[in-house]
């Protein structure tokens, strides 16, 4: 069950957040969502590629993290997470974004503001880090998640804007992946997507400015860079046995 409620240093002020990573978190699964504000440090770790949202049929972007759906190849017993960079969407923890109404100019907008999930099993009384600071200032922990959530916020603004662009030059491509570790253990991820190769090479020098211009392109090779990570998965799958 899930508890999203407006955060606030009154009726929170004693809230912690147990940072550990594991299965009993929630940790344990085989993708998570990316944006294209993260790619820069995702693609050095994972394979990221596209699939479609169920819901609304618009292409997403995800990153591998194991090669069955409660698999996550990066967790540790230790409770860490083997690897330099933890996605915006797992390092966030029990926050997200929601939104309000706020008056401004005589007229009224929707802003992003910081919801907290208070039936997470990461919140806690006792352990943790602490969200507000003994006076109720934001604590160091907290204002890294407000930097992650914008980190989100933004990357979900450019997202759509970014797979028209990829859609309209032609550039997405479905990509069935089989992955044989021996002679008796092959699994096979089929409805995900990533860039044509060929295409994206073969780009004439005005649809080339455009993407680049509006900070596409470089997203579009990070995807295409990111796929060797894949190997890195065998690595990882291969050391647990």
């Amino acid at each position: 069950m899930t508890k999203h409620v407006l955060l606030n240093n009154i009726a929170h002020k004693d809230l912690k957040v147990i940072t550990d990573f594991a299965a009993a978190y929630g940790d344990d699964v085989g993708s998570t969502l990316t944006f294209p504000t993260e790619y820069a440090d995702v693609h050095r770790e994972y394979p990221i590629l596209f699939q479609k949202n169920e819901s609304t049929g618009k292409f997403q972007s995800i990153i591998l993290l194991g090669f069955k759906s409660d698999e996550n190849l990066f967790l540790n017993s230790a409770g860490g997470w083997n690897a330099n960079y933890v996605p915006a969407v797992v390092e966030r923890g029990p926050f997200l974004i929601g939104f309000q109404d706020q008056s401004r100019d005589g007229g009224s907008e929707r802003a992003p503001v910081v919801h907290v999930d208070v039936e997470s099993p990461r919140i806690s009384s006792t352990q943790g880090k602490a969200v507000f600071l003994e006076h109720g200032g934001l604590s160091p922990y907290l204002e890294k998640i407000s930097q992650l959530l914008n980190r989100i916020y933004e990357g979900m603004q450019v997202s759509d804007a970014m797979f028209a662009a990829f859609t309209e030059l032609d550039l997405i491509e479905p990509v069935n992946l089989e992955i044989a570790l021996n002679d008796r253990e092959t699994y096979r991820l089929n409805g995900n997507y990533t860039i044509h190769r060929e295409k994206l090479a073969n780009l004439n020098g005005v649809d080339l400015e455009r993407l680049n211009r509006a900070g596409f392109l470089r997203c579009a090779f990070l995807v295409v860079e990111s796929l060797g990570n894949i190997q890195k998965l065998i690595t990882l799958k291969g050391k647990r046995g």
